[in-house]
């Protein structure tokens, strides 16, 4: 009796493990698809911050993501990329009958740091630039909020000096608007032209013109 018993269980444990939802590309396609759709947040590439971020979401009948979010995160700009590339895997899941659509899915995404460049980073380096990145997102804010605020006509012209300095503290130069236009302009090649969009519209909302004529294109 005790072999009959494994072989119910064995059968059982394949039954569930069949009634799963499953990568439309493979079995071992999903992470490959990570992988090759992240792309790598600015603030973290330059500092060489790796992690692993992990995302909850369900999946409805279509094999569409429904209400994604960080299960658990860096608190910096790899959790922003993280819920995007899961986002982009709505319609690429297989949907078995009878599964239960408000089962939580939890699906880890691995962010590696250019090991050529990043080779001597140590954990500390990164903990300091995740601290600084968190404490920085104030004065962002700051930034933001003028910027809004001048396209409605609202702001104090007056204090744009003192913005454009903070600009400067930030780092928010032509090289580092570059590496953002980069950004969007992988994200709109994946068809994530949302992504894109709130790239462009952080550039503008940085004091700066050069994502203009993307937003008109593309982001009505």
């Amino acid at each position: 009796m005790k072999w009959f018993a494994l072989f119910i269980f064995f059968c059982l444990l394949g039954l569930y493990a069949y009634s799963q939802p499953t990568f439309k590309e493979g079995r071992y396609a999903l992470s490959d698809f990570i992988a090759s759709t992240i792309v790598y947040p600015e603030y973290s590439r330059q500092n060489c911050i790796s992690g692993i971020v992990q995302v909850s979401f369900k999946l409805d009948a279509a094999g569409k993501v429904t209400e994604a979010k960080i299960h658990h995160g860096m608190g910096i700009d790899l959790d922003d990329e993280a819920l995007r590339v899961i986002k982009l895997t709505s319609g690429k899941w297989n949907i078995p009958a009878g599964y239960d659509i408000s089962t939580q899915i939890i699906q880890p995404v691995k962010f590696s740091a250019d090991p050529t460049r990043c080779s001597n980073i140590r954990q500390q380096d990164m903990d300091m630039a995740i601290m600084a990145y968190k404490n920085r997102q104030t004065l962002e804010d700051v930034v933001t909020h003028y910027y809004k605020n001048k396209y409605l006509g609202k702001a104090d012209t007056r204090s744009e000096a003192n913005i454009i300095t903070l600009k400067k503290q930030l780092g928010f130069d032509e090289e580092f608007i570059t590496d953002i236009l980069n950004q969007a302009n992988d994200k709109l090649k994946q068809g994530d032209k949302a992504g894109a969009c709130d790239d462009w519209q952080f550039i503008r909302n940085i004091g700066s013109s050069r994502a203009n004529k993307f937003i008109a294109k593309y982001c009505k």
